[in-house]
């Protein structure tokens, strides 16, 4: 992000002037529970961006630079209403802040040497960040990340000020109801905070989440030796690996940071619903039926008629005359081959039918339950959680290029059509 950072005047007083949200502003608190991909960039994206790269990109969460005196960006996009259409499209937003950086940095704005008052000025930066933070819709509980660039740790007086600065930031964030994060090279401020996490507990307040710069192209939250403390183990870790990339989706090319989230539950399914009491439609395969067949992939079949209006006879676990005729409405009503015997293609329309949503890495729920339902009776076998993971994506792959679509990973009306035949 560094190439991103100029001190600029004019951007710092727009910043301060970036006020007067409500308390309680409206929208849900970001980033929110994901385990999946985000990208960041300087300047917020315009809208037909934001709605194709949410179509054919892998990224679910996008970071945006909300204030600070050293946001080199313009943001022009970057609106209340921008930041409440991307929640009600799926995105997960990721607020930054920028201001003042380390004291033995080479930045004009630059926060004191002297502990109290960089503990005061982070305290301050937090009151400017919540501020900008209401006035785009960023409602309470949200975590609010302070970017922290690349500075020597090495200097005593550097470093010790740099800690009491995040330590005011998270102090007076977690004072509004808000939670704290820091973006900044692994090697930087988040080795600091790190090391003194652990020989020095309780000294200083650690930011709840930890936003680390290594760009070793590797989508995950692992660290190295730099970071031992347990402090942010459970979900309250970015990882950004990958800087200053370009890429396209959709038509529109963005210069972008891509990164990978594991923050607030992480993407965690609810508890799954029955269709049919009693009834399991989870299974590892779902074979070929007709007369004479039993057990519980004729169960999971006579349910999946019944939930969808093709039968009102009861669960039997036999496949007979009542589950042929069923059958037989189904494959009429989907356009398939009138044949009673529910084959692989009526088994995943059958098991994919119902809404479209956009389903990609991070997506939780019933619908993603369906697809991974439809996957297997596909021949594209992968975990029945409700959970869109990597192996989902994977198996999603598979499936488009068989059925000769776009290889993206990421499920669209296209992929759901392609279920129903």
């Amino acid at each position: 992000m560094s190439v991103k950072l100029v001190f600029s005047v004019v951007l710092a007083l727009a910043a301060t002037l970036l006020v007067g949200g409500p308390a309680h502003a409206a929208g849900r608190p970001a980033p929110g529970s994901l385990t999946g991909y985000a990208f960041d960039t300087c300047s917020a994206p315009p809208q037909a961006a934001m709605d194709a790269w949410w179509q054919e990109s892998p990224y679910s969460a996008v970071g945006v630079y909300i204030g600070g005196s050293n946001r080199f960006c313009t943001q022009p996009e970057l609106t209340a209403g921008w930041v409440r259409t991307q929640q009600r499209r799926g995105w997960h937003v990721l607020p930054l802040f920028v201001g003042p950086q380390a004291s033995c940095s080479g930045y004009a704005d630059k926060m004191s040497a002297d502990l109290a008052v960089a503990e005061q000025q982070g305290r301050q930066q937090a009151g400017l960040a919540i501020q900008a933070a209401r006035s785009l819709g960023i409602k309470a509980r949200s975590t609010i990340y302070y970017d922290l660039e690349d500075y020597d740790i090495a200097p005593d007086d550097c470093r010790r000020a740099a800690l009491s600065f995040v330590s005011g930031w998270a102090q007076a964030l977690k004072g509004a109801h808000y939670s704290s994060g820091v973006y900044s090279n692994i090697a930087a401020a988040i080795t600091s905070l790190d090391f003194a996490d652990r020989v020095d507990p309780g000294h200083y307040t650690m930011p709840d989440e930890i936003w680390f710069a290594w760009a070793n192209g590797r989508a995950d939250v692992k660290t190295d030796s730099r970071v031992q403390s347990q402090q942010w183990d459970d979900h309250a870790r970015v990882h950004q690996y990958l800087v200053d990339a370009t890429q396209s989706y959709g038509g529109y090319s963005l210069v972008m940071d891509a990164d990978w989230v594991d923050t607030g539950g992480g993407s965690v399914a609810p508890r799954a619903k029955q269709l049919c009491r009693g009834v399991d439609v989870d299974l590892h395969a779902y074979p070929q039926l007709k007369v004479g067949k039993r057990g519980p992939a004729v169960e999971a079949a006579q349910c999946l008629l019944r939930r969808q209006h093709f039968s009102k006879a009861a669960i039997s676990g036999r496949y007979d005359k009542q589950s042929v005729a069923a059958v037989k409405k189904a494959q009429k009503k989907l356009g398939q081959k009138v044949t009673g015997k529910l084959t692989r293609p009526t088994w995943v329309a059958l098991l994919a039918r119902g809404s479209e949503p956009v389903l990609k890495v991070g997506s939780v729920g019933e619908d993603v339950r369906r697809l991974e339902r439809a996957l297997t009776a596909a021949g594209r076998r992968t975990p029945i959680d409700g959970v869109f993971s990597k192996k989902t994506a994977k198996a999603v792959t598979r499936y488009q290029r068989k059925s000769g679509l776009p290889p993206t990973g990421v499920v669209t009306d296209a992929v759901w059509a392609a279920f129903l035949g």
